[in-house]
This record gives C-alpha cells, sequence and structure tokens, in this order.
C-alpha cells in the first residue's frame, strides 16, 4: 500500500513539473547595443550576449539584458553575423525574444533562458551620428584667433 502511494505521489510530482515547463513563458522586445557577444561552454557551445538597454536614446543605468541563441536552431547564422556587427560597430538594435521556464536546465541551449528570434537595426550611426548616412557633416564656417597679452591686462591694474 505504501509503495502505491509513494508511486502515485511520484507520478503527480512528475507531471506538475513537467506541465510548468513551457517553451514560451513569456515574449518580448528589448532595445539597446550590444556589449558583449561571444561563443563559450564547457560542454556545449552557445553564443550569448548582454545588451546595454536605451531609453530615450540615452542608456540606462539598470543591469544590461543576458540573451543566448538557442542551440537547438540551426537557422542563426545571419543572426550571429548580425549581432556581432552590432557589437562591433555600435548599432542600436530591437532584439526580439522569448524565454523558456523549465526547458533548459542543464544549459545545453544557452547560458540564459531568454533565446532571441530576430534582430532588427534601429540606428546604424547611434555610437557617433557624424558617420555619414544623412547627418550633416561639420565644416568650418570662420576662424578668429584671440591673443591674450597679459602684460596689458596688468598695465589697467
Amino acid at each position: 500500500m505504501r509503495k502505491h502511494v509513494v508511486s502515485y505521489l511520484v507520478a503527480v510530482l512528475a507531471c506538475l513539473t513537467f506541465a510548468a515547463c513551457s517553451e514560451n513563458y513569456s515574449r518580448g522586445e528589448k532595445v539597446g547595443t550590444v556589449i558583449e557577444f561571444a561563443q563559450s561552454g564547457l560542454f556545449w557551445d552557445s553564443w550569448d550576449g548582454r545588451l546595454n538597454l536605451t531609453q530615450t536614446g540615452m542608456n540606462t543605468a539598470g543591469e544590461p539584458f543576458t540573451f543566448s541563441l538557442d542551440n537547438d536552431r540551426d537557422d542563426q547564422d545571419s543572426l550571429i553575423q548580425l549581432l556581432y556587427q552590432a557589437q562591433i560597430e555600435g548599432w542600436k538594435i530591437k532584439v526580439k525574444y522569448h524565454k523558456v521556464m523549465g526547458w533548459n536546465w542543464f544549459g545545453n541551449r544557452g547560458r540564459s533562458d531568454y533565446f532571441v528570434d530576430d534582430v532588427t537595426v534601429l540606428d546604424r550611426h547611434f555610437a557617433n551620428p557624424l558617420l555619414g548616412g544623412k547627418a550633416r557633416q561639420g565644416h568650418v564656417v570662420d576662424t578668429v584667433y584671440v591673443v591674450i597679452d597679459k602684460s596689458e591686462i596688468r598695465k589697467k591694474q
């Protein structure tokens, strides 16, 4: 009788555990600049990164958003190249992601539970607005030289 109760409790606990697991626990978008993007891992190599979030064109002081590219997907070469280039150039990007709950127990899919679905470049000249594009280039209008003679100032005192 005791074995049946224990096995019943184990079965109920297993069902609740697997029912609580969700591939799409939440979905969302974040906007910012990539401050870290690298491939790492001891057993499973994964592409992981951090996004410095922006608010009204300025960086926020909060924690960076940590994300991963899902190792279970084979179609992410273009996302890897885009994120790598965004990190190097300082582009402002929008990352669409989904969070998993319970399906990344061993970290075999990536270090974080936030997996990137899509990346959109919002501003290629976010870090330096004077780099090309339709931004007006600076130029010299006129030059004024001011010479201050300290001896003349001393005479007037």
